[in-house]
C-alpha cells in the first residue's frame, strides 16, 4: 500500500515565508501517521510508504526542501539512497534509522546525508534535524573554507577551515548520534583526542563524563586495574576496593588513546565489554554491567598489527563501528594560518601576553614546514614565538638551510654532496654543514663575541645561541674550512 498525501498550504499573509516542502518515506504506517501529526502543522508534507511512489514523485515534480528517508535493517538501504544521491545530488536527505548498529552506516554517512535520527524518536529529534538544515540552507553561506571554532571545554576547541576537515566534522556529528564504537586513525599530534571530545559533545552522552586513558602511558601490569578496577586483596598493596575507569565512566564516553599498544590479555577483556557491556574487577568473579561508549584511537597501521598478531582482528572489527581518519597537517596546509592564529590566541590567554602578529615571511616558513609533529608541533612553535617575542629564531628553526636577512630568508651556500645517503638526507646534511661552517667562521672572526657575530649574520642573538647548541660549536671545535 502506498501513501502519497499532500497537505494544502493555507493562504499566506504578506511577508510570510512559505512552508518548507518535505517528503517522507516510511514503510511503517503507524510511524508515518505519527510524523504527519507531529510535523503537519509546520511543514507542507508529502508522505510515502513505498519506494517506487517516492521516486516517481521526485522525477515528475519540483525538488522539495528536504527528504526524510526511513531505513530498515531487513532491507538493503544503499541502492535507494545511492539512486537518490545520483539523480538528485542537491537534495538534502535526513535518515531515520531503527538500528544504532546499521550494517551500512558508514556508507550511508559517506553518501552525504545531512543527519541521522535514531528511533524511537525522543522529544523534538526530527524537528531539530529539519530546522538545523533549513536554517543553514536559508543563510546560504559557503562553508567549505569558512573558519569554524567550536569550544569543547576551557582549554580545547575544535578548529577547522578546510573542506576536508569540514567533511570530517560532519561525519563525526552524524556518528555521535548513532552511539556506536568509533575508531580514530591519524599520525601523532593530528588532534585525535580533540575529535573524540567533539564526538562526545555532539552525542546524547554530552552531559556525562568523558575520560581519557592513554594505553601506551600506563604500564601493562597496571592497565587492567586502571580500566577495570580491583577488589580488596586482589594483589599485594590492594588494601581496599577501587573502581576502574569503566565504572567511573558509566553513562559517558571513554577514550582509549594508543589502543594499538594494549596488551593481548586486555584486548580480550575489552572485547567482552564491547560485546555485552560486562566485565569483572581484578580479583573478582562477579560480572558487572556498564553503559559506556568506547572511542579508540591509534597512530599505528592496524592492518599490519593484525597481520603480525599484535592486535586481535575480532576486537578491531568490534571497535570499528565507524572509522574517522584525520589527515596530517602537511596535507591541509591551507589551515596553517588559521590554526596558527588560534594557537596564538590560546597561548596569549594562557601566558597573560598580548598576541603577536604573523608576518608574511613567518607565515611562509610555517606553511613550508613539513610538520612531522602535526598540530602539537605547530602549537609548540607558536608558543615559542609568543615567549621569545621575535620571529627570526622561529624562521631559522623551521628553515635551517636559510639565514634571516631583514625580513627575508636567503639560502646558504652548499658544499660537496656526500655519498651513501638518501637524497633528502644528503640535502639536509649539505645545508647543515654549510650553515655550521658559515656560523663558525663568523664566530672565529669576532673572537667568539656572540652579539657581534649575531649582528654580522643578521640573525637574533637567541637564534645564534640556538644554532651554536644545534651544531655543538665551541672555540675549541673549529668547523671553519
Amino acid at each position: 500500500m502506498s501513501a502519497a498525501l499532500s497537505y494544502p498550504v493555507p493562504a499566506l499573509k504578506p511577508n510570510t515565508r512559505a512552508r518548507a516542502q518535505i517528503l517522507i518515506l516510511e514503510p511503517d504506517l503507524a510511524v508515518l501517521d505519527y510524523l504527519r501529526s507531529t510535523l503537519g502543522s509546520r511543514y507542507s508534507l508529502s508522505l510515502f510508504s513505498d519506494e517506487q511512489t517516492l521516486l516517481e514523485r521526485l522525477d515528475k515534480a519540483e525538488q522539495p526542501d528536504l527528504l526524510l528517508l526511513a531505513l530498515h535493517t531487513n532491507r538493503d538501504p544503499l541502492p535507494l539512497l545511492t539512486h537518490i544521491r545520483c539523480t538528485k545530488p542537491n537534495l538534502a536527505v535526513v535518515v531515520l534509522s531503527c538500528s544504532a548498529e546499521l550494517r551500512d552506516l558508514e556508507m550511508v554517512i559517506r553518501l552525504g546525508v545531512r543527519a541521522i535520527v535514531m528511533k524511537p524518536f525522543t522529544g523534538s529529534d526530527v524537528e531539530q534535524a529539519i530546522e538545523e538544515h533549513l536554517a543553514s540552507a536559508e543563510k546560504k553561506i559557503p562553508v567549505a573554507d569558512a573558519l569554524k571554532e567550536i569550544p569543547l571545554n576551557e582549554t580545547h576547541s575544535f578548529v577547522r577551515s578546510s573542506k576536508r576537515m569540514r567533511e570530517l566534522e560532519a561525519q563525526a556529528a552524524l556518528v555521535a548520534r548513532a552511539d556506536i564504537p568509533l575508531l580514530i586513525l591519524g599520525e601523532s599530534g593530528t588532534g585525535k583526542e580533540i575529535l573524540a571530545l567533539y564526538t562526545h559533545k555532539m552525542s546524547a552522552r554530552s552531559q556525562n563524563i568523558f575520560l581519557k586513558v592513554n594505553c601506551a602511558a600506563v604500564p601493562a601490569d597496571l592497565l587492567e586495574s586502571e580500566l577495570f578496577g580491583y577488589e580488596q586483596g586482589a594483589f599485594t598493596g590492594a588494601v581496599k576496593t577501587k573502581p576502574g575507569k569503566f565504572e567511573v565512566c558509566t553513562g559517558g564516553t571513554i577514550f582509549l588513546d594508543e589502543i594499538g599498544e594494549m596488551p593481548a590479555i586486555l584486548q580480550a577483556k575489552l572485547l567482552q565489554v564491547l560485546q555485552d557491556g560486562t566485565f569483572s574487577r581484578l580479583g573478582s568473579r562477579s560480572p558487572m554491567k556498564v553503559d559506556v561508549r568506547v572511542i579508540a584511537a591509534t597512530n599505528i597501521n592496524m592492518k599490519e598489527a593484525m597481520a603480525n598478531k599484535t592486535f586481535r582482528e575480532d576486537l578491531y572489527y568490534r571497535l570499528n563501528g565507524f572509522t574517522l581518519s584525520i589527515p596530517p597537517l602537511r596535507e591541509r596546509r591551507e589551515e596553517i594560518p588559521v590554526l596558527s592564529e588560534y594557537f596564538m590566541r590560546k597561548g596569549a590567554k594562557r601566558y597573560g601576553r598580548d598576541p603577536l602578529p604573523f608576518s608574511p615571511n613567518l607565515l611562509n616558513a610555517l606553511s613550508e614546514h613539513s610538520w612531522p609533529g602535526n598540530l602539537r608541533e605547530l602549537e609548540n612553535v607558536v608558543n615559542r614565538y609568543l615567549v621569545l617575542g621575535e620571529e627570526r629564531s622561529i624562521v631559522d628553526e623551521l628553515s635551517p638551510s636559510t639565514v634571516y636577512q631583514g625580513g627575508a630568508a636567503t639560502p646558504t651556500a652548499a658544499q660537496e654532496t656526500p655519498s651513501g645517503a638518501g637524497l633528502k638526507a644528503m640535502v639536509r646534511n649539505l645545508k647543515g654543514d654549510a650553515e655550521s661552517t658559515a656560523i663558525a667562521q663568523v664566530l672565529e672572526g669576532t673572537g667568539w663575541n656572540r652579539k657581534a657575530a649575531a649582528n654580522d649574520l643578521q640573525i637574533s642573538y637567541k637564534a645564534l645561541l640556538y644554532k651554536i647548541k644545534q651544531y655543538d660549536l665551541s672555540p675549541r671545535n673549529n668547523h671553519a674550512s
